[in-house]
């Protein structure tokens, strides 16, 4: 998914308008989101996680 950072700080209003509107959740993600994700996975809670994908895309990727 599309993560607030420099490199989407570059993006123009428009631009950000049409990947915004293909997001279902209708945002960017934060850094926060991916750490999250990362804090999650590196914990005792995940320990029977295996092989799979976690998405933290706002669903872009589900449609």
């Amino acid at each position: 998914g599309f993560i607030k950072t420099a490199m989407t700080d570059a993006l123009n209003e428009k631009q950000v308008a049409g990947i915004r509107d293909a997001i279902p959740a209708q945002s960017f993600g934060n850094p926060e989101d991916i750490a999250a994700a990362a804090v999650y996975l590196a914990s005792e809670e995940a320990r029977y996680m295996t092989g799979q994908t976690l998405h933290v895309n706002g669903g872009l990727v589900m449609i």
